[in-house]
This record gives structure tokens, sequence and C-alpha cells, in this order.
């Protein structure tokens, strides 16, 4: 019998579960609470449940638990990027930044990633699989657990496309929100989409209170193509459509990604263009100076370029800000810390 993975259902499916092994229903909220409040990594840890029962829950279930192989802390600003072990022996990674409105934890939603972007490290060896809820979960548990500080804000913005694993992101999302579980506010939450119209629109619709981020990097659609291989198949007419409408589905207003790559995106002409593609638009444009990786030439835009960039938008009545760059000094973008970790045990076993 293949055993469940228990960390993954949400507490109604926990409570037919422990009515089908025969047990009161409140025992579901007390492994509940073990798993997503107390986050326990063993089920000999849960000390008010019977040893028979916490047998009988070893015999039935997974317990789903992130190993750290690698943790590495900025010596500018604190940043810790970790890099977990899955059960499987794939690894995936999560970052958790200081802020002084709370800590942030951006996690993975998925191992690698298919969508193909130029400019991130995350893509470059294509989508191995997509992550369980308690996966997603665990990363920013084992965090919380080993930074010994409460996460107050979650960006689902790492390795991978949060909508093409739709149906366990959203499961996430409503499990980290559930108020028996960490009960991390929707409104501190943020999903980042490379513009899967679809998956938009099947969100505008599911009642969450999440902040929705569409990585534009692009003010038209040649420029978008040249970036983003997801600009071949939704143009952005038809994607910013799918944006609007989520925001007058969840009142919720949008964060615009633009990562500025010199002599890419970066000159005032596409500024115009820029501004005049959002001027109606509910949101805010978040400009980031793009993160080089070793296997593209894309370069960062100078300081100059990029204040005279955000200045001009402004003058246009956009509200903008610079993102301020995170653990720079420990591969601190998408993909990269990984990319380094799977590159390093390949000549390994080379030279094995």
């Amino acid at each position: 019998m293949e055993k469940i993975d228990i960390k993954s259902l949400s507490l109604a499916e926990l409570e037919i579960e422990v009515g089908r092994l025969g047990e009161k229903s409140f025992r579901a909220k007390q492994l509940y609470h073990w798993l997503h409040k107390q986050l326990v990594t063993d089920f000999d840890d849960m000390t008010n449940l019977s040893k028979g029962f916490r047998e009988f829950l070893k015999e039935q279930f997974t317990l789903t638990t992130l190993l750290a192989v690698e943790v590495k802390t900025s010596q500018l600003d604190g940043t810790k990027k970790f890099l977990f072990r899955l059960d499987d022996g794939n690894v995936v990674e999560s970052v958790w930044m200081q802020y002084h409105h709370g800590n942030s934890v951006c996690i993975s939603s998925q191992v690698g990633c298919r969508m193909g972007c130029r400019f991130c490290a995350s893509t470059l060896d294509g989508l191995e699989r997509n992550l369980e809820p308690s996966e997603m979960l665990d990363q920013i548990y084992r965090i919380q657990a080993m930074t010994g500080e409460r996460v107050s804000n979650i960006v689902v913005m790492g390795s991978g496309e949060p909508l093409d694993n739709y149906d366990n992101v959203l499961k996430f999302l409503r499990m980290v929100s559930d108020k028996n579980g960490l009960n991390i506010s929707q409104r501190n939450i943020t999903v980042s989409t490379c513009g899967i119209v679809p998956g938009i629109l099947k969100l505008a619709g599911e009642e969450l209170q999440i902040t929705l981020a569409l990585s534009l990097h692009a003010p038209n659609d040649e420029v978008r193509r040249s970036l983003m291989p997801i600009a071949n198949r939704y143009g952005l007419s038809e994607v910013l459509e799918a944006c609007r409408i989520y925001c007058q589905r969840t009142g919720r207003r949008l964060t615009f990604e633009y990562s500025l790559v010199s002599g890419v995106n970066d000159d005032l002409g596409e500024a115009r263009q820029l501004a005049e593609l959002l001027k109606n638009m509910h949101g805010h444009i978040n400009l980031i100076p793009v993160n080089p990786i070793k296997e593209r030439d894309f370069r960062q835009s100078d300081r100059r370029r990029i204040q005279e960039f955000k200045q001009y938008l402004e003058r246009n009545g956009l509200n903008v800000t610079v993102r301020r760059e995170m653990g720079r000094d420990i591969d601190g973008a998408c993909g990269q810390l990984r990319k380094h970790f799977l590159d390093s045990e390949k000549e390994e076993k080379k030279g094995g």
C-alpha cells in the first residue's frame, strides 16, 4: 500500500482519514496542530497521541521533511539562502530576507522550470517535477525552525512557474493561510507568474486575497518574446486583460515585475512605452536590476539609467520602486545556488 503524504492534507481531508482509521474527529485537529503549528518532523514528537496511534500513523503516512544541505548567509544584509534536499534526491532553494515590516521567505514551486525565461538560472536545466503542497510548506517550516523567527510574508517567486503547478500551489496557499496552521495573512502572500492567461483567470475566481505579480520585463511584444518564450503564446494585450479581470474580481492591485537589462529594455523610449502600456492598470511597478548569470551575456543597467527610467515612470503618474538587492554575494537570484550545486555534483561524478 502506498503511503499518504500527511502534510499535504487539508484539515478537512485529515478528518476523513482519521475517521477511516477509526479515531475520534478531534484527533485530526491535534494532528494538524502538530504538523502545521508545532512543525514537528517525527510522529513520535506528537506526545498527546497514544503510542499505538503514532505507530499506526507511521504505517499509513509519510511525514515530508526537507533537509538543508547548504545554507549561505549574506555578509551584506543578513539574507539567508537555503538549498533543501527532497525525499527523491532533488534539490530546491528558498530565500529568507529581513525587512522592517517582518521576515519574508521566497519559496520554489517546482524543481526547475520549463518556461525558458532567458535571464533566469532556474530554467537552464528544464523542469524536473512539480512540488507537492507539503514540500512548499516545509520550505517555510524548516526556515522558521532554523532561524527561530516567525515568517510573516511569503513570495512564491523562487524556482518554477506557480501557475504551471496550479492545483498544488492553490492548496499550499489555502493551507499556509489556514487559521489552524501558520495563519499567514493572504494579503502578505505574493504569487508571481510569467503570464499564463488561463491560470490568471482561474486564480481570479478562487476568492483569495493574495497579490498577483506579473513578470512583465518588456513594454512590447517584440522585446518580450526575445526574453520570455511564453510571450509567443500569450501577447501583452491578452495578458494585461487577464490582469484587469483579476484586479476587478479580487479588488487587489497588481505588481508588475520589470527586470532592467542593459541595452535590451532599459532606454527612455521603452520607459515611454511602459508608461503608456500601464497607465490604466491598478498596480505597482517593481524595477529589478537584473542579476547576471554566467550562462547568459545580459548585463545590469547602470544606476543612472535605472534612476532615469524610474523617474520617467513617476513623472507619468505610475507607482514605482527599485527592488532592493538582497543576497547578491550568495547566489541570490532564482536558481543560481541550485544550478551551482548541480554543476558541482556533476563534476564530482566525472572525477569519481
